[in-house]
């Protein structure tokens, strides 16, 4: 197999792949399909090209798995983007809810040696400004729950907001309008099932957030 850096191409849908190995979800090409926004042709025809190339494998139950040269392309190109997001937000002040998106294209094109430069530049960071982990700290998960697992009248501290959230940006830009990125403190109020809401204290305003929101938003709680 060629080992040549993939494709742009491949290396979205193996970030994806690693994203989802990390978090424990099962890899299925439906998965993909809304992660990416593609439809499922397109997902399988690529998914071919992968397993012919030898990025990733699949089963008897058609769950994708990485190879560890797909791991290890897939950990590249997250370190990249996460470097990218951090270059962004810290040294240029482009504003959090919009690093992502430019990370996005900025990811295929930075080079090893770049990258080195970058992670020494910023400290060898170990989160992205969202709070994800970059390849080979993701033990920092096992520490923060999901905002939906909170008690009422809890204090809480936001640590991450999942990658899923950040490919929203309309959520991502109503996050950052209420102040709820990572570091920031709050109350969890209300929590109400049955319309799928929880609701926020942070300082003086009152926040509220559907379950599908807040289930990607990891918090600290406060002894």
């Amino acid at each position: 197999m060629d080992q040549t850096r993939p494709t742009p191409t491949i290396e979205d849908y193996l970030g994806v792949l690693y994203t989802l190995e990390r978090d424990n979800e099962p890899a299925i090409g439906a998965r993909l399909a809304s992660w990416l926004e593609v439809s499922a042709p397109t997902v399988t025809a690529t998914l071919q090209r992968m397993k012919r190339d030898g990025w990733v494998t699949m089963d008897e139950r058609k769950e994708i798995h990485l190879t560890p040269a797909g791991r290890q392309a897939a950990k590249s190109v997250l370190r990249r983007h996460m470097l990218s997001e951090l270059l962004l937000a810290r040294v240029l002040g482009v504003p959090w809810s919009v690093v992502h998106a430019e990370a996005d294209q900025m990811e295929h094109i930075i080079s090893s040696d770049t990258m080195q430069r970058l992670a020494q530049r910023l400290d060898d960071p170990e989160t992205c400004p969202h709070g994800n982990p970059l390849p080979g700290h993701e033990a920092l998960l096992d520490e923060w729950i999901p905002l939906t697992e909170v008690e009422p009248g809890q204090q809480i501290v936001i640590k991450r907001v999942h990658e899923s959230v950040e490919q929203k940006h309309e959520v991502m830009v109503y996050l950052e309008e209420q102040g709820l990125m990572p570091g920031t403190q709050a109350a969890v109020g209300e929590v109400i099932p049955f319309n799928e809401t929880v609701s926020l204290q942070v300082g003086d305003k009152t926040v509220v957030l559907g379950f599908s929101v807040a289930q990607g938003i990891y918090v600290h709680v406060e002894p």
